[in-house]
């Protein structure tokens, strides 16, 4: 079974109490619960929690909620430890690990990732950008010198559970699946959000994201 787990902890220093801020109309963390929701692969997604008002938002979506000791909600925990709390509790072959702070996710790429995890035998498979890498500032250099690194965006993370109790969200084998600039978006602070509100205006008028809906 593949498990998704939205991680949405209730402390937030750049953003006070980002995980249910408004945007487009909606709590953030209610466009990762949508993408769960919408996924045909996951066998089963929880938003991990230790917040109770966070908890109320996300059954208010329709997600299943899996309370987290306040142990696993301070600022050094690592989302590592968040998804092996919730395959011991919940149980799964593989994590699916969705950030509520990558909001803009085109339909189907949850599944996308999935798929393209489950083509090889990798030990996990992460959406990003390749970013370029120039040389020291300073430094003169022709184009061919300019190199590219993946940089892990966070939106979709998928790990085989083993990998995750070893200590690790990535593994020796780790895939990545290079995904549209609009789907990068990342929100760390009040710029990020501005940017991921932008992305999300544009994605609700060329139709290919739709506002989530309360299920009560």
């Amino acid at each position: 079974m593949l498990l998704g787990v939205i991680p949405a902890r209730g402390g937030s220093k750049g953003i006070p109490r980002k995980n249910i801020k408004p945007i487009c109309g909606h709590p953030l963390l209610a466009w990762t619960v949508q993408a769960a929701a919408g996924s045909l692969r996951l066998g089963d997604f929880a938003v991990s929690t230790e917040d109770d008002e966070i908890a109320e938002v996300a059954a208010l979506y329709g997600a299943p909620v899996l309370k987290r000791p306040p142990e696993l909600a301070g600022d050094e925990v690592l989302s590592r430890d968040v998804v092996s709390h919730a395959l011991r509790i919940l149980g799964g072959d593989a994590a699916v690990l969705l950030q509520p702070t990558s909001p803009a996710r085109r339909p189907g790429l949850v599944d996308k990732v999935i798929e393209a995890f489950g083509d090889g035998e990798w030990d996990s498979m992460s959406t990003g950008y390749d970013a370029w890498l120039y040389p020291p500032h300073g430094t003169e250099h022709r184009r061919q010198d300019i190199s590219t690194v993946f940089v892990n965006d966070g939106s979709v993370i998928c790990t085989r559970a083993e990998i995750v109790f070893n200590g690790s969200l990535f593994g020796p084998k780790a895939g990545t699946l290079v995904t549209s600039r609009e789907e990068n978006v990342d929100i760390d602070d009040e710029y990020d959000f501005w940017l991921a509100e932008k992305v999300l205006e544009k994605a609700l008028a060329e139709g290919w994201a739709k506002p989530p809906k309360p299920v009560k």
